[in-house]
């Protein structure tokens, strides 16, 4: 097995406090160790950030972007090993391994082409106001489980591009990648800017409550980012938090059952149904219910699942046995409520954290799978009657994150999907991200916006200069 080690100011370091054994979710064997930090170390890595935040914001714009682009080429330079470490411990697909990566470049991409602009808010004669945006200091960057390469990315680009510098947390459960790009980074990136530490679950509260961090970018469960908040407001560091999402999708009665059908389950069952703006909640008019079952389940029952390495896998694992339990757990409630299942509904008979795709039919809001985001391969169909009703129960719902609203009259649909209370809309597509459109929640989806210009702004405060060039009035 292979040791990871941390990036601290510019040096790859041990971890002071013993190693975290990293498991494979497919087979549910050991792969490797990574690093626990101890606090000593996560004191040494935000000094290194602080000490090195001046010099790096002093580099022009031109400047930070070139080494964004450096870190772009350092990863598509090892992609073939970047990859196959999401796959081994994330338990994704290779295919939706390379994807993430793609994805993750075109992040970092649209960051390095970013500017923050000076804005001249009055200038005449007699005064002039300026307002430019001015990095916020050490960003504490922290990553979840289920897309870590890519949501690292998405907050390094940003941070870095703004003149912040970073304090990189991965996962415990998957550290492995973003410790492996930081070894190749080590030479890349100047020392103090770039800082990955990796450890346990102690480690993200020592990080989120340290009197030198100045800006928290999180990732990960409503219930996380709630005590992150409240341990950011003792000395009010900036925060943002993307958190969880229960997306619903609303399917018009004027939709084509057969055109969308595979998009929807696409997009319902993405890395095995762990991602933040998958659908949740599938909302069909009673007209194409039945055939909207059908299809799912036809899909459903066809796909392949097993190891991310395998060419023919179209779903992975669960990521970690604790969320392997708790997606166990909700289909045992659903099993033994009035739920119709359409397929699937139970563990797979192998090792590894295997569930086989599920649909499940005649639930209403007021049960678990309906009303709580279930991160697994599980899909509630729910059927409807009224658009004005369907849209009233699709924000009934203490989340915002994403919806997307499918038919063939795209101007009705458009329409609809404006009115959903979530942060994107998608018409007749969901969870097509772009590295140009900020990516916010609303309700307990979260606060603040990743990816986009206003990416760059959460990491900066705003600084007006007010210049008084000629006092009114005055006479030569």
């Amino acid at each position: 097995m292979s040791a990871y080690r941390m990036l601290i100011n510019g040096q790859l370091k041990n971890g002071e406090s013993g190693d975290l054994p990293v498991t494979n979710p497919a087979n549910e064997l050991e792969i490797a160790s990574a690093p626990i930090a101890s606090k000593a170390q996560l004191d040494c890595a935000v000094k290194a950030a602080r000490s090195s935040q001046p010099g790096w914001a002093a580099l022009s714009l031109s400047q930070r972007s070139a080494c964004i682009k450096q870190v772009i080429e350092v990863m598509l330079g090892d992609s073939q090993r970047l990859t196959k470490l999401l796959v081994t411990e994330t338990g994704k697909p290779l295919a939706l391994a390379q994807f993430e990566l793609d994805l993750a470049r075109q992040f970092l991409q649209q960051a390095a082409d970013s500017n923050l602009p000076v804005e001249l808010l009055a200038d005449s004669p007699e005064n002039r106001i300026v307002l430019k945006y001015r990095p916020l200091g050490v960003s504490a960057a922290i990553v979840p489980w289920n897309f870590p390469l890519l949501i690292g990315m998405i907050k390094l680009g940003a941070a870095l591009m703004s003149g912040c510098t970073v304090v990189l947390k991965p996962s415990p459960q998957a550290p492995l990648t973003l410790l492996h790009l930081g070894a190749l980074l080590s030479e890349t990136v100047p020392a103090g800017v770039l800082n990955i530490i990796s450890g346990d679950d102690e480690l993200g509260p020592w990080l989120t409550s340290h009197q030198g961090v100045d800006k928290i970018s999180f990732t990960g469960s409503t219930a996380t980012g709630q005590a992150i908040l409240a341990q950011a407001a003792s000395d009010v560091k900036r925060v943002t938090l993307e958190l969880g999402g229960n997306d619903a999708a609303i399917v018009l009665p004027n939709a084509d059952i057969g055109a969308i059908a595979e998009s929807i389950f696409t997009s319902a069952f993405v890395n095995s149904g762990q991602a933040c703006v998958g659908i949740k909640r599938l909302y069909v008019h009673e007209s194409l219910y039945e055939p909207m079952l059908g299809a799912l389940g036809q899909i459903a029952s066809h796909v392949q699942v097993g190891n991310g390495m395998e060419d023919t896998t179209v779903l992975g694992p669960i990521q970690n046995e604790q969320q392997y339990q708790e997606v166990l757990s909700t289909l045992e409630q659903v099993e033994a409520s009035d739920a119709r299942i359409i397929c699937g509904g139970s563990a797979l008979p192998r090792p590894g954290y295997f569930i086989s795709p599920t649909v499940v039919a005649d639930v209403s809001e007021g049960c678990p799978l309906v009303d709580e985001e279930t991160f697994g391969p599980v899909l509630p169909v729910i059927s409807y009657t009224d658009i004005e009703e369907v849209i009233l129960r699709a924000n009934e719902t203490s989340y915002g994150l994403g919806g997307s609203v499918w038919g063939s009259d795209v101007e009705q649909a458009t329409e609809i999907a404006e009115r959903l209370e979530c942060g994107t809309a998608w018409v007749n597509q969901h969870a097509a991200l772009d590295p140009r459109a900020p990516i916010s929640g609303t309700k307990w989806s979260g606060l603040g916006v990743e990816s986009g210009m206003d990416c760059l702004k959460e990491f900066c405060r705003p600084q007006v200069t007010n210049i008084m060039i000629s006092p009114q009035g005055a006479t030569e």
